[in-house]
């Protein structure tokens, strides 16, 4: 495994996502004393809406100060903003509805139109945000899909060369359906990346991840290599029951 890669192993995913939780609250604190405001891009599926809920609940409720926080999103279906699948959707329903974040504080991307011009749009969201700073996040959350994929950066894809764009839309022939990704150049300005990974599902993908020769076009979490910031995986028992390094 790459020495850069920071890996913590949990009993549980109960436990993973409050070890998570404790981080992004130290991130939070340092962003905000060093610039006065915490960066983040959620992600979707399953594994961080346990990581959503306990933050939306006491203690961690109250241990970021939400005024300051602006949150974006890594990727997105191309489906309604009430869909089930929008991570959006679920981001609001599970944590942003529950804390004093303000409305102008967040920053979906855009779904009410053509993929082209929503990944433009929203790449141009980003550079309004940061100005003439480099659009680096100080935390960047990310899941690592069976297959290898992470945001919707998926194997084989044409987006996997992208030099230059921060957002591009990309096609997914398996799920029928378009979606918008930020891009690796993107990701990998952030300041802080953590991926959440949990259950045996995930076991020989992490590995090969983590431990297997640099094939980023079929495993494309790969490509995820931070310029200057940290990059932690935190992995339950049974996603990391492969490793050796576990």
């Amino acid at each position: 495994m790459n020495s850069e890669n920071k890996l913590r192993v949990f009993e549980t995913p109960e436990i993973l996502s409050e070890a998570a939780a404790e981080l992004m609250v130290q991130i939070a604190a340092n962003s905000l004393a060093e610039r006065g405001r915490f960066v983040i891009s959620l992600s979707g599926g399953k594994t961080p809406e346990r990581l959503f809920k306990i933050l939306a609940e006491s203690p961690f409720y109250t241990k970021i100060q939400w005024t300051n926080t602006f949150i974006f999103w890594g990727d997105e279906r191309c489906v309604p903003y009430n869909d089930e699948r929008n991570n959006a959707h679920r981001a609001r329903i599970l944590l942003i509805d529950k804390i004093p974040i303000p409305s102008d504080n967040i920053f979906p991307i855009p779904v009410n139109m053509e993929p082209a011009e929503a990944a433009r749009q929203y790449e141009e969201t980003i550079k309004d945000y940061f100005g003439n700073k480099t659009p680096g996040f100080d935390l960047i959350l990310l899941g690592l899909g069976e297959n290898g994929h992470t945001a919707s950066l998926f194997p084989e894809t044409e987006v996997l060369h992208e030099k230059t764009a921060l957002v591009k839309q990309v096609y997914v022939e398996e799920q029928k359906m378009f979606r918008i990704t930020m891009t690796a150049p993107l990701l990998n300005l952030a300041r802080n990346i953590l991926f959440l990974v949990t259950g045996k599902s995930k076991s020989e993908i992490l590995k090969t991840v983590l431990e297997g020769p640099m094939e980023t076009d079929k495993y494309p979490a790969q490509l995820i290599k931070p310029a200057v910031g940290d990059l932690w995986w935190f992995a339950d028992k049974a996603a990391a029951a492969d490793l050796k390094s576990e």
